[in-house]
């Protein structure tokens, strides 16, 4: 079992000790789905023997969607959105008619009327696109990457054999007399 060589900053409420110099910090280096991480100091990120800052590109397109199909995709759903309200007008003008008609109805009977049309409000549309990952993107130099993945396969090992134990053969108890 490998994991990338890919580790994101995060922040913690507890200090623990760096992995290099022990000192307790709040910052720790986690692979995405943090199957591996390591508390570290801020002093240790900058140093390129530990580890390498991974700078991304700021482009706003990274789905491979010119910024032109998106305006006409956007144009097209603008005029359909219009159109779903000028329905929804007609109908409540329907409704409001209708409306109309039974309150004359009724002011003949009663000689009340209610005169509130009743207008469902509209939900406003946010423009909310998703967020982008604040958390910095970090590469461990390869020794030290190496030194992680030997100690995750130690303690593989480690627990393997801790499941093997209990089946193998215990050592004799008699002697060989």
């Amino acid at each position: 079992m490998s994991f990338p060589n890919l580790y994101y900053k995060r922040a913690t409420a507890t200090a623990k000790a760096c992995y290099i110099c022990y000192k307790p910090t709040t910052v720790v280096l986690a692979t995405i789905d943090t199957s591996d991480f390591l508390y570290t100091c801020t002093i240790h990120l900058a140093d390129h023997g530990f580890a390498t800052r991974v700078l991304e590109p700021e482009s706003e397109n990274k789905i491979g969607v010119s910024l032109e199909e998106i305006a006409k995709v956007r144009e097209e759903w603008e005029k359909k959105q219009k159109q779903k309200k000028e329905k929804e007008k007609e109908k409540e003008k329907e409704k409001a008619d209708k409306d109309k008609t039974a309150d004359e109805d009724e002011k003949k009977d009663d000689g009340k009327s209610d005169k509130s049309p009743k207008v469902p409000g509209s939900l406003p549309t946010s423009g909310s696109s998703t967020p982008k990952p604040t958390h910095e993107k970090y590469v461990l130099h390869r020794d030290i990457f190496a030194l992680r993945v030997s100690e995750h396969r130690r303690r593989r090992q480690t627990s393997q054999a801790k499941d093997l134990a209990p089946r193998l053969p215990g050592a004799p108890s008699s002697s060989l007399s």
